[in-house]
């Protein structure tokens, strides 16, 4: 059994979906499920709609015409037969008119729910899956587009970032879809988003179709995930800061986790969550060179000779110090400083304290909303607040990474020979990375100089 997730870089026109789906054409019937993203750019453009039409409702038709000519192109592009493809666009005017319907109604109220917000985001994979399931009809296969609301994929109550409910869509997706495969059908599934327990669209995010293929696989006890995007897989860094850097061939699960959490854009950050104690093996495959797997991601890894995998870095985060003289040991002040955050919908990267400052990682567009969110507890324990911005997150990932004697001494040695400062450093949090703090403007040296040191030509110590 196998789940193929292609990414919305694999879904920018007519031609694309039929390359897509001519990777699948000689699969075996019964033994695949297809999950999609978006058409490439899809997303980004209902978003700036929710935006537009707070402001404005001038805009809207405007923008139901790119969406429904962005889309009709396509179909025109790959299905030949005219009277398919008249078909396949009556079957999208539905998912335009909806978008128009709720559009038209935030502009009228003047705001947006989470719930109406993640329901128009939803309608790029909704549109897509339609799409896909009619171009594999178009190549000889017999495929059926599912909405993942409409066969079971529940989620908690949370409308961003949502967690499924493992055992209720394992339940569900046997009884609804595992039927059809038995006939042959080949399930296209839209990712990205489920179905709260009340009813109600909820998202696991943004590029959460990888972790939509997990939560499928896990239910299907499938032995694969094979996701496809128009990128190479993992790499020793991010090609475009070093251009040396090289692909990495097998990452463990909390490897490939901990560099999608601190900032390489490969994987969604969740997607192993799913899969934890299955052994199912993902292929991150590039579809620019469908011969090859880019990186196999498997469940237990091993350490390297030279213990780290790769440097990444996240260069849009903001430090929030809290200061008093008792933060260090007053009981609860945490829970009651990630409780604020969490109320205001901020996630906190991470969590340093020290006896008189808790330091807290953010998102550089949350840093704002986080003061304001803290603001109302300065008087006790907390003498103030102070924020740090131009700063950059770099993280260095491998097993063995903890136990091996000297590795954060090159990492420094590497970084201090660059007149790099390190502003704040964190290790143990994780098995397999730690991660420091230094000024945006330092990133790319500190990234290149630990890169240099580990898979340069040159010893470093």
């Amino acid at each position: 059994m196998k789940v193929v997730k292609l990414g919305g870089g694999c879904l920018r026109d007519g031609r694309s979906f039929l390359r897509a789906a001519n990777l699948l054409k000689y699969e075996r019937f019964g033994q695949t499920v297809v999950v999609v993203s978006a058409v490439s750019g899809v997303t980004d453009l209902l978003e700036s709609a929710i935006q537009s039409a707070l402001a404005t409702e001038n805009g809207i038709s405007d923008i139901i015409k790119r969406l429904n000519d962005l889309h009709t192109g396509i179909v025109r592009d790959a299905i030949i037969d005219q009277s398919k493809c008249d078909h396949l666009q009556k079957l999208l005017q539905p998912k335009f008119q909806a978008v128009e319907r709720m559009l038209y109604g935030i502009s009228y109220t003047g705001e947006v729910t989470e719930s109406v917000r993640v329901t128009i985001l939803s309608q790029g994979e909704r549109l897509a899956a339609i799409i896909f399931a009619a171009v594999l009809a178009e190549i000889g296969k017999n495929a059926s587009a599912f909405e993942a609301d409409r066969i079971g994929i529940v989620t908690d109550s949370a409308y961003d970032n949502a967690t499924a409910i493992l055992p209720e869509v394992r339940k569900n997706i046997k009884e609804k879809i595992v039927p059809l495969m038995r006939k042959g059908i080949i399930p296209v599934i839209t990712g990205f988003f489920g179905q709260t327990r009340e009813g109600k669209t909820s998202s696991f995010g943004r590029n959460g179709s990888d972790y939509s293929a997990a939560v499928i696989a896990h239910a299907l006890e499938a032995s694969e995930i094979h996701i496809w995007k128009d990128v190479d897989g993992f790499m020793t860094a991010d090609p475009k800061l070093v251009p040396t850097s090289r692909s990495i061939k097998t990452l463990s699960y909390f490897e490939a986790a901990e560099l999608s959490y601190f900032g390489a854009r490969i994987l969604h950050p969740r997607t192993v969550e799913p899969l934890v104690g299955t052994n199912t093996r993902i292929h991150i495959r590039n579809i620019n060179s469908p011969e090859n797997t880019a990186t196999i991601i498997v469940e237990s890894g091993k350490e390297e000779e030279d213990v780290i995998k790769s440097v990444t870095f996240n260069g849009d985060i903001s430090v929030l110090r809290v200061r008093g003289a008792g933060v260090g040991h007053k009981p609860g002040i945490i829970g009651t400083i990630g409780r604020a955050l969490a109320d205001a919908n901020i996630n906190i990267f991470s969590v340093l304290t020290a006896q008189t400052c808790i330091n807290l990682l953010l998102d550089n567009k949350d840093a704002v909303k986080g003061i304001d969110a803290l603001r109302p507890h300065i008087g006790g324990v907390i003498d103030s607040i102070e924020l740090r911005t131009n700063v950059a997150l770099i993280a260095v990932v491998g097993e063995g990474l903890l136990i091996r004697e000297g590795l954060a001494a090159r990492v420094f040695s590497a970084v201090a020979k660059k007149s790099i400062n390190v502003e704040m450093f964190a290790a143990g949090a994780s098995d397999v990375a730690y991660y420091f703090i230094v000024a945006r403007d330092d990133m790319e040296k500190a990234v290149t100089a630990v890169h240099d040191c580990f898979f340069g030509e040159r010893e470093c110590s």
